[in-house]
């Protein structure tokens, strides 16, 4: 049973990180952040941009495998799996690049993520990929980009998982969770219905590492701090997705950070 959040009105920046959103889901709407290359960037090592993406660790085969994405939509318009997979490299992309840098690959992400979509408007890639580019947007940005994309992401993303719940290994809920932990009260946001999206994306992905942390980071900001440490020692505990290595690496690091800081 969820409990019900105080009645206290913190006040919240608005910032739906998806992300990884995921990382079974990234991607879920969470830009991790802490890998970005410094220094020239060395070309691809490969034309496969699946393969490229799958090493996206190294910038150099990120930004290989959206351009290929790119190309390839550029050829031919209605490739929704091309439009699709770019909107999540991009994502990527954009919470590693320089800062300079982010703003044009959330752009090209949220404008690829709009194509899918109309593409296939059935099937959840696009939907989910351009809510995830414009929560990197509304972090990252500052208001004006927050209150423009808040409506677009919720909207999006309650399409996605009406289409696909599952999608992800529970990707939706979990950026909705997301959602719902950093937009504030007055526009929308509750605890309590961020726990429920959280927990219920363990449904799907009961070991899933991104939504252990953020659990944790919405128990932390609810005061709960021994279920806050219970969530970070699963994340740290938890066996790596094969497909999230780089995302999953990121949070085992920042939430041996946390606890580290609930330690003292």
């Amino acid at each position: 049973m969820i409990s019900r959040p105080g009645s206290r009105a913190r006040a919240r920046t608005i910032r739906p990180t998806l992300v990884l959103l995921v990382a079974g889901g990234l991607a879920a709407l969470g830009a991790v952040g802490s890998g970005r290359q410094n220094g020239p960037i060395r070309p691809p090592v490969s034309d496969d941009p699946d393969a490229l993406y799958a090493a996206r660790e190294d910038l150099a085969d990120a930004h290989g495998a959206a351009d290929v994405w790119e190309r390839r939509l550029a050829a031919t318009p209605d490739d929704f799996e091309s439009a699709w997979k770019l909107a999540r490299a991009c994502y990527f992309l954009g919470s590693h690049v320089p800062k300079a840098e982010q703003r044009a690959q959330y752009e090209r992400g949220i404008e690829a993520g709009r194509r899918a979509a109309a593409l296939q408007s059935m099937r959840p890639e696009g939907h989910f990929w351009m809510a995830a580019n414009m929560g990197s947007m509304a972090e990252g940005f500052g208001m004006r980009a927050g209150l423009k994309y808040r409506g677009p992401i919720k909207q999006a993303l309650e399409k996605a998982l009406a289409i696909d719940a599952g999608y992800e290994e529970g990707s939706p809920d979990r950026a909705l969770g997301r959602w719902y932990a950093k937009v504030p009260r007055l526009f929308g946001g509750s605890d309590g219905k961020a726990i429920e999206h959280l927990e219920r994306s363990l449904t799907y992905a009961p070991q899933s590492i991104a939504s252990h942390f953020f659990l944790a980071e919405t128990y932390l900001e609810m005061k709960r701090k021994a279920e806050a440490r219970r969530a970070l020692e699963t994340v740290i505990a938890a066996p790596h997705h094969p497909h999230w290595l780089p995302e999953e690496r990121e949070y085992k690091q920042r939430a041996r950070r946390l606890l580290n800081e609930l330690a003292h």
